[in-house]
């Protein structure tokens, strides 16, 4: 007989985990569901332990950066101490017991297996060696992810190559890597392993790195990873991948070898294996469409990755925090997604909040366009050596605010909230104009900017 619960959460990533949590606090007979760690892909394969990889990386640039600023140091990379932090301090060994206990011990249940629906109010769960029926009373919530998206290139599918599941488990770092794709995830482990001292190689499809974002970010990119040896191929169409004693990755025009290979090619959902037809939505869809309460359909919602608005932690945690308000009855603003923040952690990092100059354009906004060099600052001029980046900002002259906006520099994710209050409350760009920025500062450089808009 089927097991009737109030909620049930298919997906303990970081939403997931948040709003199983909360509605088990909240006294609700809550079962969350996930085949693999509860926690997700970020606290043990992401944002977490990649970020520390980068810490130490950058640590090792600084050090590097020692002689042009004060004295002379002589800088050794290990990084033991790096995949003793991530095992230690960040996974615990790739372990949940942590967070399975925490979401016990307020009440909730943990089931590791296979969530699927069955039916309006009704969800499956398959496990190592049984099968759970339940019967949903108030809410199923849907946060299942996305999986390392692995492209169909012959010769890929039978190699041992590695996605970031991998790579963040390794104890030491690789002698040579070819990295496959130029976008966040491939950009930023690309540059912290080549400071390592892995040999690395990007071989990417777009035009240029992190394509997604502005043009000049994209070269402020290209420009460090050239000081930092980084090979790279662009508008690269991979034809094959061949192992034997390493990798050789193919492509008109040239090919590259390696020890390694990260495939860090995009995501993919799965959502063709949740049941989605059972409850009137279309299983082969990449993405769920919600409303802006996050609702897919009567008693159930749906987050993260899967609703196509951005694939972040922090998005995921937003969308949850709206959900868990409509399942509570609680008032509350809906979604909403014209300034949703992303940072890439390479040095200089990349922040970017709302549309870039080309999506506003494509929009038919009357645009004007501010920039600002951070190395011709005042804080950029103190800060010398490894002080690259720039402001842009994007205005819809109509309206006099700001739809887009990126900081790029030592400090660009840190500098980005402000922009990101900037493009989501739309302060009128005349009092940006009119603020007090501190001196000497990095941020300063968006008063600089502001007085740029033409």
């Amino acid at each position: 007989m089927a097991e009737t619960v109030d909620v049930v959460v298919i997906g303990m990533g970081p939403g997931g985990d948040e709003i199983a949590n909360r509605l088990a606090e909240a006294g609700l007979a809550v079962v969350g569901v996930d085949q693999r760690l509860l926690g997700g892909e970020c606290p043990y394969y992401g944002c977490i332990p990649s970020k520390m990889i980068i810490r130490g990386a950058n640590a090792l640039a600084e050090g590097r950066r020692v002689s042009v600023l004060a004295g002379h140091a002589a800088v050794q990379p290990d990084f033991a101490p790096v995949a003793r932090r991530i095992r230690q301090e960040a996974t615990d060994n790739w372990d949940d017991k942590v967070g399975v206990d925490r979401f016990e011990g307020r009440g909730g249940r943990f089931i590791r297996g296979h969530g699927r629906l069955t039916g309006p109010g009704s969800v499956t769960v398959t496990t190592s060696d049984r099968t759970v029926e339940l019967t949903v009373r108030r809410a199923i919530v849907l946060n299942t992810g996305t999986d390392p998206a692995v492209p169909p290139i012959p010769g890929l599918a039978d190699s041992p190559y590695w996605t970031n599941r991998d790579i963040l488990t390794v104890e030491k770092a690789p002698e040579s890597l070819i990295v496959l794709g130029g976008g966040a995830i491939g950009c930023e482990l690309a540059q912290a392993f080549a400071r390592f001292g892995t040999r690395v190689s990007v071989v990417g499809s777009a035009p240029r790195l992190l394509h997604y974002e502005e043009p000049e970010s994209s070269a402020l990119i290209e420009a460090a990873f050239a000081e930092d040896g980084i090979e790279v191929h662009n508008g690269a169409r991979v034809t094959e991948v061949r192992y034997g004693d390493g990798f050789t990755v193919a492509f008109g025009g040239g090919q590259v070898e390696a020890q390694h290979l990260l495939v860090a090619a995009g995501r993919r959902s799965t959502l063709d294996q949740l049941g989605l037809d059972t409850i009137g939505l279309d299983p082969t869809a990449h993405t769920l469409d919600p409303d802006e309460h996050l609702r897919v359909a009567d008693g159930v919602w749906a987050l993260g990755d899967i609703t196509g608005k951005g694939a972040f932690t922090h998005m995921s945690m937003y969308q949850a925090a709206i959900a868990l308000r409509d399942i509570l009855g609680e008032p509350g603003h809906g979604a909403e997604y014209h300034a949703v923040p992303r940072v890439t952690f390479t040095d200089p990092e990349v922040g970017s909040v709302g549309i870039t100059e080309a999506q506003a354009r494509d929009r038919g906004m009357n645009v004007r366009v501010g920039t600002a060099d951070i190395a011709d600052s005042s804080r950029g001029f103190i800060h010398k050596v490894g002080n690259t980046g720039l402001i842009k900002l994007v205005e819809d002259a109509d309206r006099g605010v700001l739809v887009g906006a990126t900081s790029a520099g030592p400090t660009g994710g840190e500098v980005l909230s402000a922009l990101v209050v900037a493009v989501h409350a739309e302060v009128p760009t005349e009092r940006l104009a009119q603020m007090i920025y501190a001196f000497p500062t990095f941020h300063r450089a968006i008063e600089t900017a502001v007085h740029d808009l033409s």
